[in-house]
């Protein structure tokens, strides 16, 4: 036995020894290499145990800005903090917060790359606009850019009006009271059926059968939903075991094989017509552009085209879905907030009809509503880059004070666009739901739900247009509030408001339960 030889036993303690010692040593130099800029001391960093939240000692936590937003810079006393872990390699992380080297980062694209690996569970379709970088993405957004044009937004428009006035009729039935047991049963429905219809000339109802189309044993509702909520077990599990495993896997297995045949399907479909209709949702807009006038090597492969049109899905609807839900909460929250909105709907539409694309621009609230649900709950939490060589950070804290942060070629930054929204240096009462504050003058530079530059999200145009349909529409004609139930009566409003805003994350945070009744005005 081992222990019968204390050579070996020796031998394997000093070898131990020696890592540790070795980690220590290697962990100590990188500290040093930040000169000690205040900060988390971690044994792994947040990309190789995934903790929404921080452990202290552990690791800092994939998303813990969202639980402390801006609350550990207002500590350490600068919008820039540092990371540094110990296992399985030292690294550097840096954290910001900090609106002008937030504008620097974003804006030197080849000194501050996107860190496209942290991306990968989203190419499970393919390569695609959001996980590439370099010349492989300048060709995939130049061919994908052009489908989101004006007629598109129109499009957005026309058909998210129609399918809210269809909910009105056919699934409310006109009431003049919807109890609603979680907001999200008509977010998530109202998104799926816009990005069918405004994304790939899918036009659904709200009444459609649930039973699958020949060759399917899911509909494409279903399978959508299923995959984009837990996409996350592609990282998690194996194919085997996802295969094999428990029915919410299999069921998660069924529903990617299903949404990867719907996927191919739409494509051959579109490419096999012998006549070719003008259309202008997405996926159509996508397919002309690359089938024109493109050198081969410019066009997309067929796993690009899939990868794009999966993530336009997925963007199209999820993001938006929980925007939404997270505006009529604050909405229900806030009555005063929600009675300005609805003065500047009747200001615009005095007669109390639909609204139209035209009149989009006068509906000023409404969209003050949608920035100002964003500054609270941005869909990304944090937006990781990595330095391609040696720089610096010059900061200015909220005392005047400057200093410089060294920042090693390799380090790994991570925009806090949470931190960033709730800073007071930029936002006045940053805890508050003020809407108007998007109605005047705001610090461009520290408002991020869309990411900034180059980078910034293609499909920004389309959420802005549907959401504001969305909201006016049903504001226009129901008041939102909070649904009374007996077992939370009396509680304070930081506690109503911390119930229905608590949240859970699958590609983006959304929140987990949040009973609201709409009454007919």
């Amino acid at each position: 036995m081992l222990l019968d030889n204390p050579r070996a036993v020796v031998s394997i303690f000093l070898v131990c020894l020696f890592y540790v010692v070795n980690k220590y040593v290697k962990f100590r130099q990188t500290i040093r290499l930040t000169n000690n800029w205040p900060g988390f001391r971690t044994l792994f960093n947040d990309r190789f145990i995934f903790l929404p939240f921080r452990v202290r000692g552990l690791t800092p936590g994939a998303q813990w800005t969202f639980y402390t937003k801006h609350g550990d810079f207002a500590e350490a006393g600068w919008d820039v903090i540092s990371a540094v872990n110990a296992l399985p390699t030292p690294e550097i992380t840096y954290y910001v917060a900090d609106a002008a080297v937030v504008k620097e980062i974003i804006g030197s694209r080849a000194r501050f790359p996107k860190m496209t690996k942290v991306y990968d569970l989203l190419a499970t379709f393919g390569s695609n606009i959001l996980v590439t970088e370099g010349d492989i993405w300048k060709r995939q957004r130049k061919i994908a850019a052009p489908a989101f044009s004006e007629r598109n937004y129109r499009l957005v428009w026309d058909e998210t009006i129609r399918i809210v006035e269809d909910m009105f009729e056919n699934v409310w039935g006109n009431k003049d009271v919807v109890e609603l047991p979680h907001v999200m049963d008509i977010t998530v429905g109202i998104t799926l059926l816009v990005i069918g219809v405004a994304g790939f000339g899918r036009r659904i109802s709200w009444t459609e059968d649930s039973i699958a189309p020949p060759g399917h044993s899911m509909t494409f509702k279903d399978a959508l939903y299923e995959v984009s909520h837990r996409l996350f077990f592609k990282v998690v599990f194996s194919d085997r075991l996802l295969r094999h495993g428990t029915p919410q896997m299999r069921h998660f297995a069924r529903a990617h094989d299903e949404l990867d045949r719907y996927l191919k399907e739409m494509v051959q479909n579109r490419r096999s017509a012998k006549v070719k209709e003008e259309r202008h949702d997405l996926f159509s807009n996508l397919l002309d552009a690359n089938e024109g006038e493109l050198d081969s090597d410019a066009k997309l492969t067929d796993s690009e085209l899939l990868g794009n049109v999966f993530i336009f899905l997925v963007a199209g609807y999820e993001t938006t879905a929980h925007t939404l839900a997270y505006a009529f909460i604050l909405l229900a929250l806030y009555p005063d907030e929600q009675e300005k909105f609805y003065q500047n709907i009747k200001a615009v539409l005095p007669s109390g009809r639909a609204p139209t694309y035209d009149e989009f621009s006068s509906l000023s609230y409404a969209m003050a509503v949608l920035n100002e649900t964003l500054r609270h709950f941005p869909p990304v939490i944090t937006i990781p880059k990595e330095a391609a060589e040696d720089t610096s950070f010059t900061i200015t804290n909220a005392a005047g004070e400057k200093s410089t942060v060294p920042v090693p070629r390799g380090s790994h930054i991570g925009i806090c666009t949470r931190a960033l929204h709730f800073n007071p240096r930029y936002w006045d009462e940053p805890e508050a739901f003020k809407p108007e504050r998007f109605l005047g003058n705001y610090h461009r530079d520290a408002f991020l739900p869309f990411s900034g530059g180059a980078r910034g999200c293609v499909g920004r145009g389309f959420a802005e247009t549907e959401s504001v349909a969305v909201l006016s529409t049903i504001i226009s004609r129901y008041k939102v509030e909070v649904l009374e139930e007996p077992q939370f009566a009396g509680e304070t409003f930081e506690q109503r408001k911390a119930r229905l805003l608590k949240s859970q994350q699958s590609l983006t945070v959304y929140p987990e339960r949040a009973p609201l009744v709409f009454r007919r005005r």
